[in-house]
């Protein structure tokens, strides 16, 4: 027992001589020196076990590559976002005689004549393209890039992406009811798509490229670097992971530079200080959540509606646009506010230059123009059109506030502040990046907590009411339900193909019988149609057959090699988001 001490200091040296002599440094001046030995140990240990793997999957991983093609991606974006505004303005000038988002008080100089046709002027320019240049017959938005990222590799057609900014352009221009932010985030997803094509990256690597074109545009566009890594990270990738963070960022830094330099440094609403008066109204503020949550409801309630009617009438796709243009613009005969993006109207709610009378009557009026323009296949987004109806929304609840109790309640342009985060976040399904959004765009930060209230009741109670954000919804009506988890997503992603053993060269091809009841599987059948018909059959081994002739076998698919590809994609998933 006295002697374990000095046995143990014996091994110490021992393997610290070791380590030194015959290890990775071999320095002969450290021999009889401990501390210089332990020093060596430490210093193989973290530059050959622990830095040099990390640096190999760096490199492996071509990480440095990424990053310069993220800087790359936000430049390109962010000239493409300006071009885009660009256009707008253009096509708002041959009408409106102005360029800028004082669209309302232009319009408000027009003859009323004027007003009604502009619009369904457009829509023919717009139902022109539609028909003659668009596959799908519609413009694309942010629901196609989520697509794209989930079962399409995160290509998107590069024509199909310009044409879609184009008409949304020219719908915007025009007086349509929408916004820019859908059409801006297609554009810098389709740059994205186009840079990263001339690469053999690995699928993750692209993904975070999509959605690094995706935060360069937001950021180009708002002005809102942190908002556009946020939107990116929580609507498009639908993660967090660190692996694609630094990407991400230089891609959204990189937009906000190029678009400071040529538009200047400052936010979209400019509005003065206001602040919470007491700590008793969050009770106010519960309740203005659950207002905005009606309001989100309806909204998008009504985007849903108004397409499936649209939907049921049969007349020309180039007449769709124009009977929307008409529509929209006899409602802006009676209410112009609502052409176009409606940043100015928004903003006078912001600074409470609207009466309550016009704000009720103006959310009414936004929503039927918002509803009629997306489902006559204008161009254009939700979010701008969101942020409207939650500062209307917002603002008519904070004058009622204060005429019930006008020694608490804060001023009705701080509840129109709140009432536009809660909306646009319940829409989009995107709480946290359009809380941040808000304080970009406003620069309020003084009602964090408020705001944070606000927004989490009026998402959850729409999420508990539509089951999804509007972009999900749509993305539901092509047969995706990408909200179910990523397990879902790959079962029907993951194909056939991916995990069919092919028949040798050797090998004879079979052929199946006109009534042979044997069970066959396609290569592009997924792999959710592939392990339900093992379990229909009871096989442990199915007949792969050709697309074209299905008698024609090309292969076997096992069930246990469907499993593992199941398992491996779901193992990529996760370590993909959690990295």
């Amino acid at each position: 027992m006295v002697t374990q001490p000095s046995q143990e200091k014996d091994d110490q040296e021992r393997s610290a001589d070791g380590l030194a002599q015959g290890g990775r440094f071999r320095l002969p001046w450290v021999r009889d020196n401990l501390a210089a030995k332990n020093l060596i140990a430490w210093v193989n240990t973290l530059l050959f076990d622990r830095t040099a793997p990390n640096l190999r999957a760096f490199i492996e991983n071509r990480s440095f590559i990424v990053w310069l093609l993220a800087l790359l991606i936000g430049i390109g974006v962010a000239y493409a976002a300006i071009s885009f505004r660009l256009l707008i303005g253009f096509v708002q000038l041959l009408w409106l005689g102005t360029a800028s988002e004082t669209v309302f008080s232009a319009a408000s100089e027009l003859p009323w004549w004027l007003i009604l046709l502009a619009p369904a002027a457009g829509g023919l320019v717009v139902g022109y393209i539609l028909q003659r240049f668009t596959p799908g017959r519609r413009a694309h938005g942010v629901a196609d890039v989520i697509e794209a990222r989930a079962v399409r590799d995160c290509n998107i057609d590069t024509r199909t992406g310009f044409i879609s900014a184009i008409i949304a352009a020219i719908s915007l221009g025009a007086g349509a009811s929408a916004g820019r932010e859908g059409p801006v985030v297609h554009l810098g997803a389709t740059v994205a798509s186009a840079i990263e094509d001339l690469f053999n990256l690995p699928s993750s690597a692209r993904r975070t490229l999509l959605a690094s074109g995706v935060a360069a545009a937001v950021s180009a566009s708002f002005n809102a670097p942190i908002a556009g890594v946020l939107f990116a990270c929580e609507v498009i990738l639908a993660h967090f992971a660190m692996s694609a963070f630094v990407p991400i960022v230089i891609a959204s830094v990189a937009g906000t530079l190029i678009a400071r330099v040529h538009l200047g440094d400052f936010p979209a609403f400019i509005i003065p200080q206001y602040q919470i008066t007491s700590y008793w109204e969050f009770p106010a503020f519960a309740l203005l959540g659950l207002t905005c949550a009606a309001v989100a409801i309806i909204f998008q309630s009504s985007l849903m509606v108004t397409e499936r009617v649209a939907w049921s009438v049969d007349i020309p796709l180039w007449l769709r646009p124009v009977v929307g243009g008409l529509l929209v613009g006899a409602i802006a005969i009676f209410f112009p506010q609502i052409l176009g993006v409606g940043y100015e109207t928004t903003d006078n709610a912001l600074k409470q230059g609207l009466s309550l009378q016009l704000l009720f009557a103006l959310l009414v009026a936004k929503t039927a123009a918002t509803s009629i323009t997306l489902a006559s296949r204008f161009g254009g987004g939700i979010f701008s059109p969101a942020i409207y109806l939650g500062a209307m929304a917002g603002g008519a609840f904070g004058i009622l506030a204060a005429s019930v109790f006008p020694e608490v309640a804060s001023s009705n342009g701080l509840y129109a502040i709140l009432g536009m985060g809660a909306v646009a976040g319940a829409i989009l399904g995107a709480p946290i990046s359009t809380t941040v959004m808000v304080f970009e765009l406003t620069g309020g930060y003084e009602m964090t907590i408020a705001l944070l209230l606000v927004v989490s009741i009026a998402n959850g109670l729409t999420n508990a009411v539509h089951g999804a954000s509007y972009f999900h919804w749509q993305l539901s009506t092509r047969g995706l339900f990408l909200q179910e988890g990523p397990h879902k997503e790959i079962m029907r992603k993951l194909c056939v193909r991916e995990f069919m053993n092919p028949l040798g060269a050797d090998e004879t091809v079979a052929q199946l019988e006109e009534d042979d009841q044997q069970p066959w599987l396609l290569p592009s059948d997924t792999v959710e149609s592939a392990l339900r018909a093992f379990d229909r059959s009871g096989e442990q081994r199915i007949a792969v057959v050709h697309e074209y002739d299905t008698r024609r076998v090309i292969g076997w698919a096992e069930h246990v090699s469907a499993l593992h590809a199941f398992n491996a994609a779901l193992i990529d998933a996760h370590v993909e988001e959690h990295k």
